[in-house]
């Protein structure tokens, strides 16, 4: 009597761009159907009653902060603005024209070579230098860009929040509510987005157990992009080269034509509308009234009915963030900083998760090369 034949070896599968293959467990935020919370709480709720420190606290800590916590997290970020000298006189040494991104990525790994903390992964030890690396982003991408306009950085000022330092530190004046509400709901709805690029990048490095700024500036570098942070600055290339609202139809006529891909519309996860998009499109809005700007919504609004016309193809987060940033002063180029600023919280809370509960992240390839080739020497080759 013989016994079964033995189970076929079960051919590999391969997820190009690994669609759909779950690699970590995470409490920190969920996209089910096309709703987006963090540690659960819609970010609809979160948009429309919070601060970005709030969000902070909410990402890191897992829960909403109470008063005296709060207030202790605002003075410590507070307190982390401030860049170290030598960071700013490497700032100066950059070529005026360099990518803000490429500067971030730079600057993240100079601020960890002066960080107290840079080589320690202890768990007490991570918690500052999330608040000094979340805190110091935001104050390079604003020293840069006004380093490299020939202006001295401007100091934060104790009396604002983050979203209104960022600004001020930004563009040398304090901003007005809309301007701070406006900052502020940008910051919240970017702060995080379950497993994408930046987020899976900045957890291979933390799995090696490789220091936070470390992984942050792998992030940082995966954000750059244009499918992932640098398509809202595409967005707004896109509405500079329509003009006006009546020319809207024949621009995109034509870059259909050219089977060209028209940036800020479809998302890989969402497939039926990001629930983050209309915040952004009601500040848009806002923001274009108050600074005698209305043509670029108006003129957004015309080419998402003109895209989504018959189709089940809504606008992204970074759709109307474009006009949104433009209207707040934001040169194009600062639009995908303005994003690593936001996603570094979420950033950091996933690093968290990593090193608390690490496995090596170590995939395999499907080897598709020859399997029988051998040496040749030199003088036969």
């Amino acid at each position: 009597m013989t016994g079964a034949p033995p189970s076929p070896t079960p051919k590999p599968e391969v997820r190009s761009g690994l669609v759909g293959v779950i690699s970590h467990r995470s409490s920190i935020s969920s996209i089910i159907g096309a709703t987006l919370t963090y540690r659960g709480i819609n970010i609809d709720e979160l948009t429309e009653n919070g601060t970005f420190e709030e969000i902070v606290h909410l990402l890191w800590e897992g829960s909403l902060p109470r008063q005296p916590e709060l207030d202790a997290l605002k003075a410590e970020l507070q307190s982390a603005f401030p860049l170290p000298g030598a960071v700013i006189d490497s700032l100066r040494t950059f070529p005026q024209d360099a990518d803000p991104m490429r500067v971030l990525q730079a600057g993240m790994s100079i601020l960890g070579m002066h960080d107290p903390d840079a080589a320690s992964n202890a768990p007490a030890d991570n918690r500052r230098k999330a608040a000094r690396a979340t805190a110091q982003l935001t104050a390079l991408t604003c020293a840069y860009h006004r380093v490299r306009k020939g202006n001295d950085p401007v100091d934060p000022s104790p009396a604002l929040g983050f979203a209104g330092n960022f600004f001020l530190q930004l563009n040398g004046r304090e901003p007005d509510a809309i301007e701070t509400e406006a900052i502020d709901k940008a910051l919240i709805l970017h702060a995080d987005h379950e497993l994408n690029a930046a987020t899976f990048s900045g957890r291979v490095p933390s799995s090696t157990l490789s220091d936070l700024h470390s992984a942050l500036a792998s992030a940082i570098g995966t954000l750059k992009g244009p499918l992932h942070g640098g398509a809202n600055r595409a967005v707004m290339e896109a509405l500079e080269e329509i003009g006006s609202v009546d020319k809207v139809e024949a621009w995109l006529e034509q870059k259909l034509a050219a089977k060209e891909k028209i940036m800020g519309f479809g998302h890989r996860v969402y497939k039926h509308g990001d629930p983050r998009a209309k915040h952004l499109k009601l500040m848009s809005k806002k923001l274009g009234e108050l600074t005698g700007q209305p043509h670029w919504y108006a003129i957004s609004e015309t080419l998402e009915a003109l895209v989504t016309a018959g189709k089940d193809f809504p606008p992204n987060v970074d759709f109307y963030s474009a006009s949104t940033y433009y209207c707040l002063g934001l040169p194009p180029d600062l639009y995908t900083p303005l994003f690593a600023c936001s996603r570094a919280a979420g950033w950091i809370a996933h690093l968290f998760e990593q090193y608390a509960d690490n496995a090596l992240i170590r995939p395999r390839a499907l080897y598709t090369g020859p399997t029988e080739a051998h040496w040749v020497p030199i003088d036969q080759r």
